[in-house]
């Protein structure tokens, strides 16, 4: 037996002699006092002083939440809201007393005091059996009617804080996952893809088996079974320009000491309600350490990425009046792109090439959203990670969702280690995109790029989902 299944099994033990304690009935329900039964039993949790019947009593609200309905949900999640803030009345002496002293005394009461009584709730919901798993579901939800009812973000903001230390990297283990991984985690892969769909069991194993192939996920201790984050790689001997390169039924293997480059092709978020804690970028890190200590011939790490908010910004710009990012012919050129065979009319690529590869090239480096940042949401965990723009590849996907999302452009992102802190800062405190010089020549130097706040304002209604496959949420940032 393993420590977390020992573990799960001493906490399971606990609970059942605190549900003795308690003499905890088993009625579940969505009825109009379910809700009202479910605060009076948080009240209790919050109170409670035995760990045998907390452990109880948190299991038992869990239970109850699992059963409840969608209604039910969002008005527990409003009972949260409005009934498990900070106390009012010790908040305002708190505030007082430091206006009077600004003691260490007085700043650590006003802390204790201005945090919501949800956030030591949601601490000992965690102590449940399988809690942390059902309270990341709970978030999952949380997140769709943060959408409805946008009061529920500061609700949502005490999930975050809290599932940012559970998730912390030092909790995190890295397991390579290969054809021979359990069956029920393979099958979690081929579900949680979310950038290359894996159409079944054939298509893995061709993803996981060959001697060139490797993929690498970010485990919790307390979710042993269920990862949280993925990234496949191809080993390679060049960077690769389409990702049928890397994944056609029919390619040759070689031999992983022949390789010299290390291609992340796709990385997927696997669990919806973690979705804003960042774990993405430790597991690149990760992952070119554990490759170059096995394969030290391996001396170029690169991407092979989608750029999804492509489309959209061009349509955008299409509509335009006026468009800084493109000329009047080739915005008459870009009508081509609304018949969807195209990519099959040879005079329609000749012509869409330079144009949507200089389109590109403008909506890495100068598109900016309202806000200031970049527009495109893989870009920016990329260069945020130190990664320089290395190349545009034209028709690298012709898969429905890429011709959808990005007219079948994907780009490669390089990872070269020594510029990895540099890069980084250049991005991080000036918003500088680094990119290869014959990237750079394809966009005029100095020159103001317009507000896309209209657009952001025209399109904040069409984001809100994620438009991967099965509900998953493609990597992003």
């Amino acid at each position: 037996m393993n420590t977390s299944s020992f573990f799960g099994d001493m906490l399971q033990t606990i609970t059942d002699r605190g549900r003795r304690f308690l003499s905890l009935g088993t009625q579940r329900g969505n009825g109009p006092h379910a809700v009202g039964t479910m605060e009076t039993r948080c009240e209790a949790l919050l109170s409670s002083k035995g760990e045998a019947s907390g452990m109880a009593l948190a299991k038992d609200i869990l239970d109850r939440w699992n059963a409840f309905d969608i209604d039910s949900q969002r008005e527990f999640m409003r009972m949260l809201l409005t009934r498990f803030g900070p106390r009012i009345e010790r908040l305002e002496k708190a505030i007082e007393a430091y206006r009077a002293s600004r003691s260490a005394s007085a700043l650590l009461e006003l802390h204790e005091a201005a945090e919501p009584r949800r956030q030591e709730l949601i601490r000992r919901l965690n102590l449940a059996p399988n809690g942390i798993a059902t309270l990341v579901r709970m978030r999952e939800v949380l997140l769709k009617l943060k959408s409805e009812d946008r009061d529920l973000q500061a609700v949502d903001a005490d999930f975050a804080h809290l599932f940012g230390s559970w998730f912390n990297r030092g909790f995190l283990v890295l397991r390579p996952i290969s054809w021979s991984t359990p069956a029920d985690i393979l099958e979690k892969i081929i579900r949680y893809e979310a950038v290359h769909q894996i159409s079944g069991w054939d298509e893995l194993r061709r993803r996981l088996a060959p001697e060139d192939r490797r993929c690498f996920a970010f485990f919790h201790p307390q979710l042993v079974d269920d990862p949280l984050i993925f990234v496949e790689v191809a080993l390679t001997r060049e960077i690769p320009a389409r990702i049928d390169d890397l994944l056609r039924e029919d390619r040759a293997p070689i031999r992983a000491n022949e390789a010299t480059t290390a291609v992340f092709y796709s990385i997927s978020n696997c669990q919806e309600g973690l979705r804003g804690i960042s774990f993405g970028n430790f597991l690149i890190k990760q992952v070119v350490e554990d490759l170059r200590r096995e394969l030290p011939k391996l001396d170029t790490f690169v991407t092979l990425s989608p750029v999804p908010g492509f489309a959209q910004w061009l349509a955008r710009e299409r509509r335009a009046e006026v468009s800084d990012a493109l000329a009047s012919a080739d915005r008459s050129q870009l009508n081509m792109l609304d018949d969807p065979n195209w990519p099959d009319e040879t005079e329609a690529v000749a012509a869409l090439q330079p144009i949507l590869t200089t389109a590109t090239a403008w909506y890495f480096l100068r598109a900016r959203s309202a806000d200031g940042r970049i527009v495109d949401p893989v870009a920016r965990f990329h260069l945020g990670n130190g990664a320089r723009l290395e190349r545009i590849n034209f028709l690298a996907d012709r898969s429905a969702r890429a011709m959808s999302q990005a007219h079948g452009l994907m780009v490669n992102y390089l990872y070269k280690l020594d510029d990895i802190e540099t890069n980084h800062e250049a991005f991080a405190d000036k918003g500088e995109v680094v990119a290869t010089p014959s990237i750079r020549r394809l966009v005029p130097p100095a020159k103001a790029s317009r507000s896309l706040a209209k657009w952001e304002k025209e399109t904040a209604t069409t984001r809100g989902g994620n438009s991967g496959a099965k509900g998953n949420r493609e990597f992003t940032e």
